[in-house]
């Protein structure tokens, strides 16, 4: 690291170009190339899945999205000869456009009564896609709205209300997040500015995180013409990218004014400074980055597409903010110099009055963090985390229960976690799919937003007969027999309010049945509904071989997929908390901090996930937040689990790093603790501050999975960082004691080194430079020789 340090701060000016350059080359080339979102929710070896992939080989007509248009009338009904001419002309018009395979009209014969409500003033036509929603270019549904919604507009004489809902038509309302983004900007602007008291020292922070999110945001959206991405990945990059980037810098940016500021070899000298802070604290950057982005990409070990384009967009989003973290900013930071490290007009003052208070001994006010520790003083910034510490140590058994039991206590309702999908009700209520959705609950009833789609397989005798060589009577629609039946038992299950006549390809091998259940499609009965046909309704249709039969659409889609996450993720969960403890291991040598750091982070997870539910799933403050009561999307604990996970071991890995390396040099627990606290405490609350500002402000947008995402992740945040980190973290250690770095000689030998602590480490410097001079180490313990298996000098990088 210190090799790279040097190179960039020899040359900075060409590094900052670079990145100039970089981030206006891959925003010109994504402009050019645009953007190809997809959900696609593609789950092998489900019956949704085997229910697409009949149809599209067998019933290609029947194959496709499937989107609605609902109108209103305000007088009359949709049967007057001037609607129903007005609506006829739309839907021929819609019918011809690209994409659209065939629109069945409330009018038609097949669909007589049972697409107009029972007083006549709703009815709705289906658009039947040539292709998945996933699959269709991003015009074909906005075409559709325009032609649909022209209608509405054409005859003012004749009030008329169209809307329209589907998984097509939701690709057409992406709601943008600058708003959310300058909020988070601005909330972390007035923490950077407490913090530092300087407005060249709150911008580097921020200049750094936009310029890596500016180029991950880029990157991700050439990235989307590689790997299907859902179409909120960008915002959910940009609110991980965001937060993290402006963290990272601070931590870098902390330890750089550190270093300038303490004497020694790095006193007053920007670039040396600039070394040493890339040389410590960068590599505890790249450690948690790495950790973060090891942790999203987990999550292809669950074998579901719809999460990769998630989790690698969010890995490209943290992997170039730490980027510039540690190139960026150090190239900066030697540009600006001494203005970055120039003490705040509050610190200022203080000092001011110091000198005049203590003219007799005037560099003890001068004196850092750092080096009032090795002189076995307290800090002026970390006087109150050193007391706090105090107050730990002295009931730390105490501390350590309560503050268990209040994070048990939050993560109590994430027993009753219900995954699922959430439907049209909780889109923005001046969104077409939300008002569409609600003229089909009004007008036929909830059920409607979100039907399901039997198809079945019936044998052909005669063709079998045929291929076999021999002459077969076989009595006429004997295979359609077989599926009224299926459609009579479908009709007669308790929960299902409407069942469409089937529908059969040429070779009347494969039918389509719509079911409407009673129920909404986000509804816990609409999940039993879909168990009790595949249970108890099909199985004894088809014995006998009389036919196959599945149960697919959009609705049981999302029932199967929340079925096969909930199915893996505790080996998801295995293998990130195993491969993070081990790295752990690795680097802090102690068998205790990757135990502990696994049943905290998971103790914050667990927190997070009762926050939601309490809010999002039974509608505790939904009106203060602005959502409703519905199920938690299904891959909300996957996505929460790996992104807290790897911010969590952020500030593990800040604060750890810290007491280790005070551990090396003083080989006294206690005060190790109470010190790496004090040193740490204050620049990881005002870390943990900025994201959970910048989270919090993704609440002021639209997107409900988006709100989740950021009231979770700012939970989980302001619970680590201020309960955990800040209250059982240091108990716990306390009460361990120095068995905390503990590790049998056996397994020291066995692992590889790891060095995060950096090459020369500042308690070094000062010691060194007392040594010169002939005067006494300033404790016991300062001048230790670091123990064996910990690199603290030595050969750079």
């Amino acid at each position: 690291m210190r090799k790279t340090a040097r190179w960039i701060t020899t040359h900075r000016k060409y590094v900052v170009i670079g990145w100039v350059l970089l981030l206006f080359a891959v925003n010109v080339f994504a402009q050019s190339a645009g953007t190809s979102y997809s959900n696609n929710f593609t789950l092998p070896g489900s019956d949704t899945q085997r229910a697409a992939d009949l149809l599209q080989s067998s019933f290609p007509a029947q194959a496709g999205d499937r989107d609605t248009i609902v109108y209103k009338v305000s007088s009359g009904t949709v049967l007057d000869p001037a609607v129903r001419a007005r609506m006829e002309a739309m839907f021929a018009k819609v019918a011809r456009l690209p994409h659209v395979a065939a629109v069945i009209s409330p009018y038609a014969r097949a669909a007589a009564g049972k697409a107009i409500s029972a007083n006549g003033q709703i009815a709705f036509a289906t658009v039947v896609f040539d292709e998945k929603a996933n699959l269709l270019p991003q015009g074909a549904p906005e075409r559709v709205v325009k032609v649909a919604k022209e209608a509405a507009i054409s005859d003012p004489t004749q009030p008329l209300q169209v809307e329209l809902g589907g998984q097509a038509i939701e690709m057409t309302e992406q709601a943008g997040f600058g708003v959310s983004t300058a909020v988070g900007l601005l909330a972390a602007i007035v923490v950077l500015l407490l913090t530092f008291g300087s407005l060249i020292a709150m911008g580097l922070p921020i200049v750094t995180a936009l310029f890596g999110l500016g180029t991950g945001l880029g990157a991700i959206a050439l990235f989307t013409h590689v790997v299907d991405t859902p179409n909120f990945s960008s915002e959910l990059a940009a609110m991980i990218g965001l937060g993290v980037g402006i963290d990272y810098a601070l931590f870098i940016l902390t330890r750089f004014r550190e270093a300038y500021r303490t004497p020694g070899p790095t006193f007053g000298d920007s670039r040396e400074s600039v070394i040493q802070a890339v040389d410590t604290a960068g590599r505890a950057v790249l450690f948690a980055g790495l950790t973060v982005v090891i942790a999203l990409l987990g999550m292809m070990v669950l074998g579901v597409e719809f999460l990769y384009g998630v989790a690698i967009s969010a890995s490209i989003g943290v992997l170039l903010v730490m980027l510039a973290s540690l190139t960026l900013l150090p190239a900066l930071l030697t540009i600006a110099g001494a203005k970055v490290a120039r003490p705040s007009r509050r610190a200022r003052r203080r000092q001011a009055r110091e000198q005049v208070a203590q003219a007799d001994a005037p560099a003890r006010t001068q004196a850092t963090d750092e080096q009032a520790l090795a002189a076995g003083e307290t800090p002026h910034a970390g006087a109150a985390w050193l007391r706090w510490s105090a107050f730990v140590q002295r009931r730390p058994l105490t501390i350590a229960i309560c503050a268990t039991a209040f994070m048990l206590l939050i993560a109590a309702p994430a027993i009753a976690l219900r995954l699922g999908s959430s439907d049209a009700s909780n889109d923005p209520a001046n969104q077409t799919t939300h008002r569409a959705y609600e003229l089909l609950a009004q007008g036929f009833g909830e059920g409607f937003n979100g039907p399901l789609l039997i198809v079945a397989k019936v044998p052909n005798p005669r063709r079998q007969a045929a291929e076999q060589g021999v002459d077969l009577i076989v009595p006429p629609n004997g295979g359609k027999a077989s599926v009224e039946k299926l459609r009579a038992a479908i009709a007669a299950t308790p929960g299902v309010v409407s069942v469409a006549p089937a529908k059969f390809n040429p070779t009347n091998e494969v039918a389509t049945i719509t079911v409407y259940p009673k129920s909404s499609p986000q509804a816990y009965a609409t999940t039993r509904l879909v168990s009790q046909l595949r249970g108890h309704v099909v199985p004894p249709l088809e014995a006998g071989g009389a036919m196959t039969v599945y149960v697919g659409g959009v609705t049981a889609g999302a029932i199967d997929f929340a079925a096969v996450l909930d199915h893996k993720l505790p080996l998801f969960v295995g293998v990130v908390v195993l491969l993070s403890a081990l790295l752990l291991l690795i680097v802090f040598r102690s068998l205790v901090i990757p135990l502990q750091a696994a049943i905290m982070n998971l103790l914050s997870i667990s927190a997070a996930l009762g926050v939601i539910v309490l809010i999002f799933q039974w509608g505790w403050f939904g009106s203060i937040f602005g959502v409703q009561q519905g199920p938690i999307e299904s891959f909300i604990p996957v996505m929460l689990f790996a992104i807290v996970f790897g911010l969590s071991m952020d500030y593990e890995v800040f604060l750890i790093s810290r007491m280790h390396e005070r551990w090396t040099h003083t080989r006294e627990h206690s005060r190790s603790v109470a010190e790496g606290l004090a040193l740490t405490g204050r620049v990881v609350t005002a870390a943990a501050a900025i994201m959970v500002c910048v989270f919090l402000s993704f609440m002021l947008g639209e997107n409900r999975v988006i709100k989740e995402f950021g009231l979770s992740l700012a939970a989980a945040v302001l619970l680590d960082a201020f309960v955990v980190r800040c209250l059982l973290l240091p108990a716990v250690l306390h009460l361990v004691g120095e068995r905390t770095w503990w590790l049998p000689p056996w397994l020291e030998r066995a692992l590889p080194r790891m060095n995060i602590e950096g090459t020369v480490l500042p308690a070094d410097a000062e010691r060194d430079k007392r040594s010169r001079e002939g005067a006494t180490p300033p404790s016991p313990g300062a001048g230790a020789h670091p123990r064996p298996g910990v690199a603290t000098e030595g050969a750079e990088g």
